[in-house]
């Protein structure tokens, strides 16, 4: 321990302040300017790894230029010659993580859980205007201090953490695999909707207690994220208003597209939610393909999907599970908000060219000099025809065929 008590010949080390797979925090003395400190020693083993280290430089030096009152400021980070050990300084942090709240308390009334998230969702807005992607979003990175101010945590090392390094994807990526968006849990590259996903994961576990996937394995968390959709919050709590449940379900979509916006966005849907406000079913829809059924989602950005208060109306938050019904709203056996189409062969307006035709054939039995025709090749319009008593005998037959041809 003695060769560690100072690193860089410059930070004393002192109480400990977490332990995770990837590294040991902190708190430390900086001898320098005289400040305390929180310092993060990465696990050895990450040494390494040339590709770790290379991305992690990269992106701990992003993230010292992220200065925002919700973000936890990265002063400075390199390698100790004497320990060997890879470090990073941040400003520390006095409070609790969201992980450990949710120890202590096992979930938050909504005012608490929606400051909390909000507080984030501006550190998040923040850093992605900024170019920087955190992609490690989790109740351990959000640290509320004594004085109530939330803060980001680990910008510094969460890109490197999930690059398909073959030394980090086994312990720090399935550690979090929760938290995953679909398309890092595929392996693709995340960008800023990925943080939106991870956030709206945390709020729904900070309102229900518990998450919305259980997995262990990336690969279990794809096949439940295609095969179940979690209840909706304000199901599980009547408490939370079903505007907030919508919101946080928006957050939650499969396809990137479908969440919100941006951080902001979200952060003003999740305080109107909260509200009550919002929630009102749009009339722009988009059809978007689904493995085994159809689902209606929003076209429109804001505000957050909806349901009717039978059931799901027009939204969806991610694709419908596989059920021997259509699934609607992403919920299996919920009644089709799209009426089933016709029977091939029967084309629509049938009851309306037999309604013409009867009167036509009541004009022309009338005797009238002239009468309006429906043709029967499929068009909606109508022509104008001289009828005389003569030709009465061949409009009668072309009314049967039309009227026949209609009530098949």
């Amino acid at each position: 321990m003695s060769a560690t008590r100072v690193i860089a010949e410059r930070y004393e080390l002192g109480e400990r302040l977490g332990v995770g797979g990837m590294s040991t925090v902190q708190e430390a003395f900086d001898r320098r300017l005289e400040r305390h400190v929180a310092v993060k020693l990465l696990a050895e083993h990450l040494a390494e790894d040339p590709q770790f280290v290379s991305r992690f430089k990269r992106e701990a030096l992003s993230a010292a230029r992220l200065v925002h009152p919700n973000i936890v400021q990265v002063f400075d980070f390199g390698l100790d010659e004497a320990s060997g050990r890879h470090y990073i300084v941040m400003e520390v942090v006095r409070g609790q993580s969201g992980a450990e709240i949710l120890r202590e308390r096992g979930h938050l009334g909504v005012a608490e859980a929606l400051d909390l998230v909000g507080q984030a969702c501006r550190g998040l807005d923040y850093a992605h205007r900024n170019g920087v992607v955190h992609r490690d979003v989790k109740p351990g990175n959000l640290i509320r201090s004594d004085d109530g101010v939330v803060k980001l945590a680990d910008f510094g090392i969460a890109k490197a953490a999930h690059d398909q390094s073959s030394i980090t994807q086994v312990g720090s990526v399935l550690g979090t695999a929760s938290y995953l968006a679909p398309e890092q849990a595929r392996g693709e590259d995340a960008g800023p909707a990925a943080d939106l996903y991870a956030l709206g994961v945390v709020t729904y576990q900070l309102l229900a207690g518990r998450l919305p996937y259980e997995a262990n394995s990336l690969t279990e968390l794809a096949l439940k994220q295609q095969r179940e959709a979690p209840a909706f919050l304000h199901e599980l709590d009547p408490a939370i208003p079903e505007a907030l449940g919508l919101a946080v379900d928006r957050a939650l979509s499969l396809d990137p597209r479908e969440r919100h916006a941006d951080a902001e966005a979200m952060r003003r849907a999740l305080a109107d939610g909260g509200e009550g406000i919002g929630g009102a079913a749009t009339a722009a829809t988009r059809m978007v393909p689904a493995t085994g059924a159809t689902r209606v989602t929003p076209h429109a950005p804001e505000p957050p999907r909806q349901r009717t208060a039978e059931r799901p109306a027009v939204v969806a938050a991610r694709v419908p599970r596989p059920a021997p019904a259509v699934a609607h709203g992403g919920r299996p056996g919920a009644p089709a908000p799209i009426a089933a189409a016709r029977a091939p062969g029967r084309r629509g307006g049938g009851t309306w060219r037999l309604v013409v035709g009867l009167m036509i054939l009541a004009l022309v039995l009338a005797g009238g000099a002239a009468a309006v025709f429906a043709t029967s090749n499929g068009q909606r319009g109508v022509t104008l025809r001289d009828v005389t008593s003569e030709k009465v005998d061949g409009i009668v037959d072309e009314l049967t065929k039309l009227i026949e041809d209609n009530t098949q």
